[in-house]
């Protein structure tokens, strides 16, 4: 039985973690931290876990946390994580960091777009990206991964064969996206209010969403030279969910079949990945409460233009489910071990 814990475990992503931990029947919760939240027991944070799990949220004291962990999720704001996972990286511990500090090759693109300090540790060029369908012999042998973003999840595994293969310009991708409320977090703001979004859909941070560099940065290994896109993304009234509508000019191939051969190459072994048939387009209501993405597809002769829609639930496949199939890969579990409830209908 492996040993666990959560740093940040009061947030939205944290509280879904903690769910799948405890299904998962390998690993054992050994501390729950959280600044706003030590004292409590986490069913007082999380009211579903009644029952469950009687465990007292502590202060960070990472002295603790090294003493009896195996393998530690931290979940902090930007920029806080890099100094908490060398320490726990220098002790022999595997980190998944399900924020944004390891995501990124260069730590000064990272203050680009989130226009905060980052330690360039030499440990940021050694983490992996933790997208298993893509990079998952290399998360094998991490001390450190960074869990991949939401949108950036659903847009690099919609367009990331697509690009690989040549068969679409890569100068002309554009990815429209549309997320649930509960993807900002729980820190209350206006614009998250019942109030403003219900009955509304919005664009947001249009040209300058810091997810942007991430998709990019996946982008540009596959097509073998820079590649730059435009990414909206949207708010809408759900709480859970990510739709990501992918657009780019085909490159000559002959359509159909063959691009339903293409994502069979790269995704049809994949447990998480579900291929649509053609011209049948996901929801994001077949995802929830799972580690799923589904990927439709369509190519229009009008317009020479490759459409590809991908869903996810963006506290799992996006966040905690992606972080718990990174977890199965480090600590050498069947991938799939506690991911694989059906989603929750209707």
């Amino acid at each position: 039985m492996y040993r666990v814990s959560v740093i940040g475990a009061s947030s939205f992503a944290g509280g879904e973690l903690i769910r799948l931990l405890l299904n998962h029947g390998g690993v054992t919760i050994t501390h729950l931290t959280a600044h706003t939240s030590a004292g409590e027991k986490i069913q007082s944070v999380f009211p579903y876990l009644y029952g469950f799990m009687d465990q007292t949220i502590e202060e960070l004291d990472l002295s603790k946390i090294k003493a009896d962990s195996d393998l530690v999720f931290i979940i902090l704001p930007h920029g806080k994580c890099v100094p908490v996972a060398a320490e726990l990286a220098a002790a022999g511990i595997k980190v998944i960091d399900i924020g944004a500090d390891f995501r990124f090759r260069d730590g000064a693109v990272f203050e680009a777009w989130y226009h905060v300090g980052h330690e360039n540790h030499p440990l940021t060029k050694a983490a992996v990206y933790g997208l298993p369908e893509l990079y998952r012999e290399q998360i094998k042998e991490a001390q450190i991964v960074g869990n991949p973003g939401c949108y950036t999840t659903a847009s690099i595994l919609a367009m990331y064969p697509l690009v690989k293969e040549g068969v679409i310009d890569p100068a002309t991708i554009i990815i429209d996206a549309k997320s649930g409320v509960s993807g900002a977090g729980k820190t209350p703001s206006p614009t998250n209010l019942y109030g403003e979004a219900n009955e509304s859909v919005k664009a947001y941070n249009v040209g300058k969403h810091r997810h942007t560099p991430e998709i990019e940065q996946a982008l540009t290994e596959a097509a073998g030279r820079p590649v730059t896109i435009n990414f909206t993304p949207h708010l809408i009234p759900m709480t859970r969910g990510i739709l990501a509508t992918c657009y780019g000019s085909g490159v000559g191939v002959q359509f159909g079949k063959d691009l339903q051969a293409i994502y069979e190459k790269y995704y049809g072994s994949e447990p998480f990945i579900r291929i649509q048939e053609p011209d049948v387009y996901p929801q994001t209501k077949w995802t929830v409460g799972s580690n799923l993405c589904h990927i439709g597809y369509h190519y229009d002769e009008r317009t020479n233009r490759i459409i590809v829609t991908s869903a996810i639930d963006n506290l799992g496949k996006g966040a905690a489910g992606q972080a718990v199939q990174n977890m199965n890969l480090l600590l050498g579990f069947p991938e799939t071990t506690g991911l694989m409830a059906i989603p929750q209908c209707p």
